[in-house]
């Protein structure tokens, strides 16, 4: 009895350790586009493009798979995930070809599409009702930290050793997570299950198309900038690879604390009034980054404002999802990680053709374009408070 509630007790780090290895796999290319660039004979958008069509398959995948797999065990289901991301990243390192290395990628994230959203409603059904929120933004602090500390050490070992020891690092930690999930997540935990009245529900809910819309707009404006950040640094500020990943690290390392934050705020705050603090956070960020163009301190300090909040921002998105309908947590938060998805690959296709016609400076504007849209919509979005709470 004592292990079972051990087990249960520590299942949580379980599931931010697999949103670790899930963040490091979709980030590891914007810590290695030059290296990339370079050994594969490509140009940096081309570059890019991994993480382009990469977010295209997992804005697909994501509902796709929340559907196909709604009734199988929790812990079988993110294992294999979790196992196939890790051989994903092993098969990488090994790549011959850039066209091989997009196909890998592909495959690896078109099951890894859905770790994320099936880690946050595994973990609503772990935690009583009244922890769920803290949990949830506690689950997707792996994210955080695949941008604190995967993130900066991908592109520090891919500058010294190559890309290819860099998948091959985070294919080992996707193994290890793998073992420790499989060996802490309760057996028989179910979700609802998915089917077309599930999705035609959601649709009909208005608060959810809302939210939906909000993650939309927040990744596509932070992903102007996000995957061209080492490319742009260097070509600004002649920043070299050292003061690239110092970026990196201040980006991670605020996003870290940043969830950490809202982990403890948000069940007295409320998801609202954290979202909106943390996507101010963003915006007043990516506003800085973009007034600073050219002068590495202003930039590096806008990166950090800037991760205070990335996390956190979507973190309180899936919150709210989960809060606004409750008995569709599951297809609500993966249709979340698939606009999620759709924002990425819409702020990276921007991002790279602004790069390519060598408007770097307007990267910062249009990126603060959309976070202000993310913001309004915010607002729009202000729970109504029922009539017999204000007597």
């Amino acid at each position: 009895m004592t292990d079972h509630l051990e087990s249960h007790r520590f299942a949580p780090t379980a599931l931010m350790l697999g949103n670790l290895v899930t963040g490091c796999s979709v980030l590891a290319p914007a810590g290695l586009l030059p290296e990339l660039a370079g050994d594969l004979d490509v140009s940096i958008r081309t570059a890019g493009l991994l993480i382009t069509f990469g977010a295209v398959i997992l804005c697909i995948g994501s509902p796709l798979t929340a559907w196909l797999t709604s009734r199988i065990d929790r812990r079988s289901l993110l294992a294999v995930t979790l196992a196939v991301m890790a051989l994903g990243n092993l098969a990488s390192s090994v790549a011959p070809g850039y066209a091989s290395l997009l196909a890998i990628r592909l495959a690896m994230l078109a099951v890894g599409a859905l770790y994320t959203p099936q880690a946050a409603g595994t973990a609503a059904l772990i935690v009583p009702a009244e922890r769920r929120g803290g949990t949830i933004a506690y689950v997707f602090l792996g994210w955080s930290l695949a941008a604190a500390v995967g993130l900066p050490l991908i592109t520090f070992v891919g500058s010294h050793l190559g890309w290819r020891t860099a998948y091959l690092l985070v294919g080992l930690i996707g193994a290890v997570s793998c073992l420790l999930l499989v060996w802490r997540l309760p057996k028989g935990l179910l979700g609802a299950r998915v089917d077309l009245k599930t999705w035609v529900e959601l649709g009909r809910n208005r608060a959810v198309v809302l939210l939906l819309l909000i993650t939309t707009l927040q990744m596509s404006g932070q992903f102007v900038v996000f995957t061209f950040m080492g490319p742009l640094l260097k070509t600004l500020t002649g920043a070299d690879a050292n003061e690239i990943g110092v970026v990196f690290a201040l980006y991670g390392v605020a996003g870290f604390v940043g969830v950490v934050i809202a982990t403890r705020i948000v069940d007295s705050w409320g998801a609202f009034r954290t979202s909106l603090l943390f996507t101010c956070l963003v915006l007043t960020g990516i506003f800085c980054w973009t007034l600073g163009a050219g002068a590495y301190p202003v930039m590096a300090a806008g990166a950090a404002i800037w991760g205070l909040g990335f996390a956190s921002s979507n973190s309180m998105q899936q919150v709210r999802l989960v809060a606004a309908a409750p008995p569709l947590a599951s297809a609500s938060v993966s249709l979340n990680t698939s606009v999620l998805y759709v924002g990425q690959a819409i702020g990276s296709a921007v991002g790279g053709t602004l790069f390519v016609c060598n408007l770097l400076d307007s990267t910062g504007y249009v990126a603060t374009a959309f976070l202000i849209m993310a913001l309004l919509a915010i607002l729009s979005s202000r729970p109504r408070v029922p009539v017999a709470a204000l007597a």
